[in-house]
């Protein structure tokens, strides 16, 4: 919390117009006007200008591993609400994201979903849920990039992860995507931690899972591929204890 106040203290002179530009720009009837790579120009800006007000200096890898073309999926490993700010920060394209029902409406979180068209999910409506499975799928298959988190929730234990679930990756499966790894480390340290000390955050591009790789697995083998690779790269350069 310490953080954010600093965040907003510093740069409490732009928060009126990027308010009105999210708000203008994510409007239904505004989205042929404002196309996808001015919202996301937004984004970037009010990401990077949020970050160094906040002391936060974010270390980004492997975007050569990103795949050249459009249509892709991302699973990181989740820590926190700063964990989209790295991707804002760092990803150079336009993306979606999946998010569950309980945060999707909170202040700020709520425009920003309309801004980047993302997907609510509700976990415990398994209809709503595939539904939101299949459009996902639609979309990737059309060009759109987009974020899953296959832990559900934050893991709330700083850089260790908890278990991906299976179904997270059906959307992947359907699209026949690429599936791109991302290991996030020292997120949480952002948001959860009561200090306004510099710190760094790290985002890892891992290599891309194509789908001739997993055509054959099954979701909880993928799950499993995915956060073995994760938690690797998390080991490599954050040792857990």
């Amino acid at each position: 919390m310490e953080r954010i106040l600093l965040m907003v203290i510093k740069l409490i002179y732009k928060v009126p117009e990027w308010w009105f530009k999210i708000c203008r720009y994510g409007k239904d009837d505004n989205f042929e006007k404002y196309s996808e790579e001015k919202r996301y120009a937004l984004m970037q800006e009010l990401t990077t200008r949020v970050n160094r007000a906040g002391k936060v200096d974010v270390k980004c890898y492997g975007l050569e591993n990103l795949p050249k073309d459009n249509g892709y999926i991302m699973f990181p490993n989740h820590q926190g609400m700063f964990d989209t700010l790295l991707f804002f920060e760092t990803h150079g394209r336009f993306f979606s994201v999946v998010l569950k029902k309980e945060v999707a409406n909170v202040i700020l979180v709520k425009q920003i979903v309309r801004l980047v068209h993302a997907k609510v999910m509700d976990r415990s409506d398994v209809r709503q849920s595939m539904k939101v499975i299949k459009e996902v799928a639609e979309e990737v298959k059309k060009g759109r990039n987009y974020i899953i988190f296959p832990e559900g929730t934050r893991s709330r234990q700083g850089n260790k992860l908890v278990t991906f679930k299976a179904g997270a990756f059906k959307s992947a499966v359907y699209a026949k995507c690429p599936i791109v790894p991302v290991a996030i480390i020292d997120s949480y340290k952002a948001f959860d931690s009561h200090s306004i000390k510099e710190m760094t955050a790290q985002i890892h591009y891992l290599e891309p899972l194509p789908y001739e790789m997993y055509k054959d697995m099954r979701t909880s083998e993928i799950a499993a591929l995915v956060k073995e690779k994760i938690e690797e790269r998390i080991r490599e350069y954050a040792p857990i204890d």
